[in-house]
C-alpha cells in the first residue's frame, strides 16, 4: 500500500497544497491550501479507499432546519458532502475515492470540489456552527 500513499502525496503537492504533518505508519497526511481555504485536511490511505476529511466547525444551532440545509447544501456539491461525526456535533466535509485506480484527476476534484464548497458555502457553515 506504501505505493500509493507516496502517490497520493505527490498528488496533492503536484496540486499546490502543502503537508503539514504525516504518519507514514498509518498512511495518513494533513495538508493544507489556504487560499482554497482548506486548513488541516486529513486524507487517510484505509486500503481499498482514500478518504479525505476537513473539520468544519461544531454545530451550535441544533435543530432541524441545520440539518435540512446542510442536505440542501449537500446537493449542490460536485464531490464529498458535509457530515457529522458520531457524536454528531462536528461538521465535516468527507469524500472518498477508490485506491485501485487512483490519478491525479479524481484527487483534483476533491479538492476543488472541497475549495468550491467554501468559497460558496463558508459563511453560511460558519453561521451554522457559531
Amino acid at each position: 500500500m506504501g505505493n500509493k500513499f507516496e502517490l497520493t502525496k505527490s498528488y496533492i503537492v503536484n496540486l499546490g497544497y502543502d503537508i503539514i504533518s504525516e504518519d507514514p505508519d498509518d498512511e495518513i497526511v494533513v495538508v493544507a491550501n489556504e487560499n482554497n481555504g482548506v486548513l488541516n485536511l486529513v486524507v487517510d490511505c484505509e486500503d481499498p479507499i482514500l478518504i479525505f476529511e476537513q473539520f468544519i466547525g461544531i454545530i451550535k444551532n441544533d435543530s432541524k432546519e441545520t440539518y435540512k440545509r446542510l442536505m440542501q447544501i449537500n446537493r449542490e456539491l460536485v464531490h464529498g458532502a458535509f457530515v457529522l461525526d458520531s457524536e454528531e456535533n462536528r461538521l465535516l466535509f468527507r469524500d472518498t475515492l477508490q485506491l485501485e485506480n487512483l490519478d491525479e484527476n479524481e484527487v483534483e476534484g476533491t479538492l476543488s470540489a472541497l475549495g468550491l464548497a467554501m468559497a460558496e458555502y463558508g459563511n453560511e457553515l460558519i453561521e451554522i456552527c457559531k
